[in-house]
């Protein structure tokens, strides 16, 4: 039984027209997800899927691709992403993936998930903004991010377990840093930050990939990874 990590899906069997196969290094890349996953994951495995996994705009205009993911290996753990449109309240989201059978489906919103000794936390993040950009739009999300990201990893700690953190937005990308998020992962001491977003080989190489602050950050957008799911634990 192992712990495994994807990000950015970008699914479109609903809408072909939407494929994300016309930018270099996605050709094919649904076939490669699912051979991939194939060739990695068990049953009895578990993986966090770190948000734009469908550009459905809708939960019906999603299933297709909620299905395909299903009918994947492995118990799946999903947190939004800033494409993830079909994204609804939390009990709209559980009613329908019940009334789908999506029985191998879950989110990750407010809450954690234990595996083992950790607690499976996170939330989707927001833009790394500047003083010259934060207006109270983006104070507001990032407001609220904040508060999901903590009060997620609280029921992790609260449960006695060691948090691990995935997010679809860096905390910190080039010389952009989320002081706000940062600040929460500080607080919580946490070790291990995995995050997706981040597309195209230019702007993987201003990623952070080491130890910052004494957090390990690691980027496991779809593209970065060629589509193969990363081994957290």
């Amino acid at each position: 039984m192992s712990l495994f990590v994807l990000g950015d899906l970008h699914l479109c069997f609903s809408d072909p027209s939407k494929t994300m196969s016309i930018f270099p290094g996605w050709e094919n890349y649904q076939e490669r997800i699912r051979q991939n996953w194939l060739d990695n994951i068990s049953p009895q495995d578990t993986i966090v899927l770190a948000g734009d996994i469908s550009w459905g705009m809708s939960l019906e205009q999603a299933l297709p691709d909620f299905q395909f993911i299903n009918e994947l290996p492995g118990k799946k753990i999903i947190l939004k992403g800033n494409h993830d449109y079909w994204w609804a309240t939390l009990n709209k989201m559980q009613t329908f993936f019940s009334e789908q059978a999506l029985d191998s489906l879950f989110l990750l919103h407010n809450n954690h998930y234990q595996y083992e000794s950790f607690g499976i936390c996170g939330t989707r993040g927001w833009v790394n903004g500047t003083d010259d950009n934060r207006d109270a739009q983006n104070e507001k999300v990032l407001k609220r991010e904040v508060q999901r990201l903590e009060t997620s990893i609280l029921s992790a700690v609260n449960a006695g377990l060691e948090p691990l953190v995935f997010m679809h937005y860096p905390p910190i990308f080039a010389s952009n840093f989320n002081y706000d998020i940062l600040s929460v992962l500080y607080k919580y001491e946490i070790k291990k930050c995995y995050y997706g977003h981040i597309h195209g080989r230019s702007a993987h190489e201003l990623c952070v990939q080491n130890t910052y602050d004494g957090i390990d950050f690691h980027l496991i957008s779809g593209d970065y990874t060629k589509f193969v799911p990363i081994k957290v634990l």
